[in-house]
């Protein structure tokens, strides 16, 4: 179950593997029909009058309803939600369903949507890649600022220290610099990775040929913000994933995942240390979080007038003019 812009949506996968989406309401008397985050069933119950319905959404059971006149249980399906994957994840449309699953030329909005990207990741497998860990962080700042600050290394002299010492911040070469999808890479010193330790921490994610293909490809860290609300931090050894979920204008819940090769944790490989990623990016998150939290507070001033951007910005601004032509 996940609250997408108000609405209560139901994320399920069938027996055949398939992925489907619903609106959490029961066809009856609108009862919201799941109230855990997950769980695991052949069916979804309604907790009020037991209507019941496969994870198809078609609507199986409905006690005494058969004694009423003209109803027929195909009337009274889940109300679907436009849903699609894009390498392994998992992005949902709230738009009108027969629009979110078809378009011009029988492409799906998705597929038009993430057309730039075609490609653009499969050397890091990600669809394959097992979560070694999930944290949650409370984050008194609105949205917008940490997309921004997730966008530029100006501020890494200062504010990361550690992340400044493995890989040099002014390293960036980007080559997304237009539209909803923005970022590029920065350089890793040689032999080293985004860890405490600062060595790798797992087994390359990638399947090592493809890696070898681009010169150089291991001592880079590729950063990416996916437009409406996904951060995709890739590197050769994990992948980390934000997703910034606005709770108010002044908070955002910030969901951190890590992922890892997914025989990592079933080999014995003394080098497979998980944590040594995520407590530096703990750490590296929580130093973001700070001074996202401070300029919340410093643009609430009536003093406050935007300065201009560094050439060190340029993603930024950007991103703030795709921002902008959305809402125009």
């Amino acid at each position: 179950m996940r609250e997408v812009a108000g609405e209560s949506l139901i994320v399920v996968r069938d027996q055949k593997g398939q992925v489907g989406g619903f609106y959490n309401v029961c066809r009856h008397r609108g009862t919201r029909l799941c109230e855990e985050p997950a769980g695991h069933s052949a069916t979804i119950q309604c907790p009020y009058h037991a209507w019941t319905y496969g994870l198809d959404g078609r609507l199986v059971g409905a006690p005494h309803m058969d004694k009423v006149s003209g109803f027929d249980k195909a009337d009274y399906s889940l109300h679907r939600v436009g849903l699609a994957l894009w390498e392994g994840f998992i992005f949902v449309n709230l738009a009108n369903a027969a629009d979110a699953s078809t378009a011009r030329g029988g492409c799906s909005p998705l597929e038009e949507w993430f057309a730039p990207l075609l490609g653009k990741f499969s050397r890091w497998n990600l669809p394959k890649l097992r979560s070694g860990k999930r944290i949650e962080y409370d984050v008194r700042a609105n949205w917008k600022l940490v997309f921004e600050n997730y966008s530029e290394c100006y501020h890494c002299p200062g504010v990361h220290p550690t992340l400044s010492k493995i890989s040099p911040y002014d390293s960036a070469e980007n080559d997304l610099t237009e539209g909803p999808f923005l970022g590029g890479f920065m350089k890793l010193n040689k032999g080293k990775s985004l860890t405490m330790s600062g060595n790798a921490c797992a087994r390359a994610v990638g399947d090592g040929e493809e890696e070898r293909e681009e010169e150089g490809a291991k001592e880079r860290v590729f950063y990416y913000s996916i437009f409406p609300n996904m951060l995709l931090s890739m590197h050769s050894d994990y992948v980390m994933v934000h997703q910034l979920w606005p709770q108010a204008p002044d908070r955002t819940l910030i969901v951190c995942d890590w992922f890892f090769h997914p025989e990592a944790a079933g080999v014995s490989d003394p080098s497979y240390n998980p944590d040594d990623a995520i407590e530096f990016w703990d750490m590296t998150n929580k130093q973001d979080w700070h001074v996202c939290e401070l300029s919340q507070q410093g643009i609430g001033s009536s003093a406050y007038t935007p300065g201009p951007y560094s050439p060190r910005e340029s993603i930024p601004a950007a991103w703030r003019r795709e921002y902008l032509r959305r809402l125009t």
